[in-house]
Parts: structure tokens; sequence; C-alpha cells
């Protein structure tokens, strides 16, 4: 009884711990400027201050950043899975020479900090002329070193005995892909595009590198903007970081159980 009670004594205790960052900037989205830095700090405000979210709104093109980043989150999801998955198989199941070299070409670009292909990658972009575009922010997504190897595993996981049995019924190595083992990796892939999606949403330095026009910035990146260089309005930028964390919401409410299912089925063959 005692372990019980101290068990749920701790999971109340780190949801609290969770939750309260969210729950003090929704508070302080109601504030005045100064009764958000007053020290020390009052966790009600005295007053409900709705100038804050018009500030916010006249300040941000909301509807650009929700569709720039929609579009950046959907297209580096798309890529994730449909090339990761092919050459996830590839490296898997099929025998061609390079493929111990090429897959650790894979594993050496996981290994490596993301910051370092910043200035190759913007320089691919500018010479594109494709800066300040949406294909600009899914540039570095288009093919995913991580969900390589995360489906690799996965295709690895099932039985060779399946693709001999697909062969023996006269399919091609493309109908097996895209007929038998595909399909069997649907938990895999609903945890990799969850990943790729989260990721994604809240990328910060290649959206505010590659695009340095406002309307083409995503939620992230234009939330930046609202920082200033000696003072801050923290009321009116929290409730830019209220007005971007709603998609997100919104969808892990509808897909929670996807959300779950996906992630914990990562750990199961």
């Amino acid at each position: 009884m005692i372990t019980k009670l101290l068990t749920y004594f701790y999971l109340i205790l780190g949801a609290v711990i969770m939750i309260f960052p969210f729950v003090w900037m929704i508070l302080t989205s109601f504030k005045t400027v100064p009764e958000s830095m007053q020290i020390p700090p009052d966790i009600l405000p005295k007053q409900v201050n709705l100038d804050n979210f018009k500030e916010a709104i006249a300040s941000l093109p909301f509807g650009n950043l929700y569709l720039n980043t929609i579009l950046m989150v959907f297209f580096r999801v798309v890529c994730a899975v449909l090339f990761s998955s092919m050459a996830g198989y590839a490296f898997a199941k099929l025998k061609f020479r390079g493929k111990k070299l090429l897959f650790g070409i894979v594993l050496v670009q996981m290994s490596l900090p993301s910051q370092i292909f910043i200035i190759p990658q913007y320089q691919m972009v500018a010479k594109m002329g494709m800066a300040n575009t949406v294909f600009a922010l899914v540039f570095p997504g288009l093919v995913s070193a991580f969900g390589v190897f995360f489906l690799r595993q996965t295709y690895m996981s099932i039985p060779d005995e399946v693709g001999e049995a697909a062969y023996l019924d006269g399919c091609n190595q493309w109908q097996t892909f895209y007929k038998i083992m595909f399909p069997l990796t649907g938990t895999s892939v609903a945890a990799l595009t969850i990943f790729t999606a989260v990721f994604a949403y809240g990328d910060l330095m290649w959206p505010l590198v590659v695009n340095s026009d406002l309307k083409m910035m995503t939620l992230s990146s234009g939330l930046s903007t609202l920082r200033g260089q000696f003072t801050t309005n923290f009321p009116v930028l929290m409730v830019g970081s209220l007005l971007a964390m709603l998609p997100m919401v919104v969808l892990y409410l509808i897909f929670q159980r996807q959300f779950v299912e996906g992630i914990a089925g990562t750990g199961g063959k």
C-alpha cells in the first residue's frame, strides 16, 4: 500500500512539474509587462489583459506561419516515409555492391551534429535560387538518416521467408516491397511519422537561416522575432507561443491513440 501511494505521489509530482510551464505560459499571456517581470512573481494576473492577443496577431502573419509550418511538416513526413522505406528495405533485404559502405555513410551522418550541414545546405538552396520558399524549408528533410536506420532495423526483423514466398507467387522486387513488406511496417512508419513531425515542427535554426522573409517563416522562427534585442514583451511572446502550440495540441488530442501506439510499438518486433 505504501509503495503504491509513493508511486502515485511521484507520478503526480512529475505531471505537475511538466504541466506547470504551460500553465505559467497561459497565465503570463494575460498579464501586463510589469506584472510579467515582477519579483517576486505573481502567479495569477491581477486583471485579464486581452490586448496582448491583439498585439501578437498584429505583429506576426500567423496565417502564413501556420501554412508554411503545415506544408513543411507534411512534405518532410512524406519524404521521410517514402525514401526511408525504400532505402531501409534495400539495406535490409537486397544484396548489392557497396552496401556496407553506403550504410556506414548513413551511420556517420547520424552521428554528426546537424549544425555542420547548415552552411553547405544553404549554399545548395541559394545556388538553386530557392531561398525564401517552402522547398527551402523542406530541403534538409528530403532524406532522413534516422528514418533509413530505423526502418532498416524493422525490415531486418521480418523473416526472409516472407519475401521468398512472395517471389514464388510471382512478385518482382518492387511488388514484394510495396505489396508485402511495406504494409508489415505500419507501426514503425507511424512512429517515424510522429518523430519526423515533432522534430520538424520544433525546428528553429534552419527556417531562421534559409528564409529571411517573415511571411515565409515557420511558427518557431517567426516567434523568435518577438524577442527584442534589449527588452522583450513577455506577455506578447507567451501569446505567440500559445497560438503556435495549438496545432500540435489539437493533432495530439485527435490522434492520441496513434501517438501512443506508434511510440510504444517501436520497442517490440
